[in-house]
């Protein structure tokens, strides 16, 4: 457990991951504080009396410089995407601006949480977490950048496009994509590994990839899903070519999100999303009782 005296920056509080760490690390004795654009938006998270928050834009080096100050490590979960198709920019920017106001704060590590992917033929989704996650090592801060695939959890995007999927279409038309292979993780599983990076030795500035154990093609994840909801099995068929944003606007239907996090998401899914290794576990157990299967996992997400 962590000392109380230590004090945690969680940036994207209000965002799935962000706002189940915040819980997290409160439990786990930290000092946490939020920086938000707005804080209002934090009204409805149980939280919201146990933490500090610093409000104003993230881009700002006084805001940041005051969010910072004290801090003994910092969780950068921002991901703009949501918004607009041109957040490669900003998030860089962000991340630059972060990295800049931590080191002079003397903050002892960042921690961010990427995507899982290959090391070449990028969407411009996975491209932008890449860029990001060098960014922050370059900042001369030790860094750990937590690369992972589908969160499996109630409320995360890319779960609840596979819900969704799964629920409202008997038939599920889309490219050869489905059968690319995925490798998810439980939420808990992301949390553990998120919080106990933490206490990662010094000299340890790195990415590295975090997955649960079971690595399945899109359309299998589907069917699974299906299995635990207790509906027919599925019928997928693939189409030799379907454009993103056709398909994003397809998902923007099955799930209420902006098309440009749609597009995205859909977009990084023409790629496997594997684990290729398991460096994390020089430093970091596995949770207790092991990591989480898929099926497991989407049981305790339907709760």
């Amino acid at each position: 457990m962590a000392s109380p005296t230590r004090t945690a920056l969680v940036t994207g509080a209000t965002g799935y991951i962000g706002s189940h760490l915040t819980t997290r690390l409160l439990a786990d004795g930290w000092a946490v504080r939020v920086i938000t654009r707005d804080a209002s938006g934090l009204a409805d998270q149980p939280w919201r009396g146990d933490v500090e928050v610093i409000e104003g834009d993230a881009r700002s080096q006084r805001v940041l410089a005051r969010a910072t100050e004290g801090v003994d490590v910092a969780w950068f979960l921002i991901h703009s995407m949501t918004g607009t198709y041109d957040y490669a920019d900003r998030d860089l920017e962000i991340a630059e601006r972060f990295g800049r106001a931590c080191s002079e704060a003397g903050v002892s590590r960042i921690v961010y949480l990427g995507g899982l992917a290959p090391d070449e033929d990028l969407s411009p989704h996975l491209a932008s977490r890449r860029d990001v996650g060098l960014a922050l090592i370059s900042s001369g801060v030790p860094t750990a950048v937590l690369q992972a695939g589908i969160v499996v959890g109630r409320g995360s995007v890319s779960y609840e496009m596979l819900r969704l999927s799964a629920e409202r279409l008997p038939v599920v038309v889309a490219p050869d994509w489905l059968n690319h292979q995925v490798q998810p993780i439980a939420i808990d599983d992301a949390l553990h590994y998120l919080a106990a990076s933490a206490d990662l030795p010094a000299e340890v500035s790195r990415a590295f990839d975090i997955g649960g154990p079971d690595a399945l093609a899109y359309r299998d994840l589907i069917q699974v899903y299906a299995e635990v909801a207790g509906l027919r099995r599925r019928a997928i068929l693939t189409v030799p070519i379907l454009m993103p944003r056709t398909a994003a606007l397809w998902a923007g239907i099955l799930a209420p999100v902006p098309t440009s996090l749609a597009s995205s998401l859909i977009e990084s899914l023409q790629v496997d999303m594997v684990v290729r290794e398991r460096d994390i576990e020089a430093y970091v157990a596995e949770p207790a009782g092991g990591l989480t299967s898929f099926r497991d996992a989407v049981v305790a997400a339907r709760g």
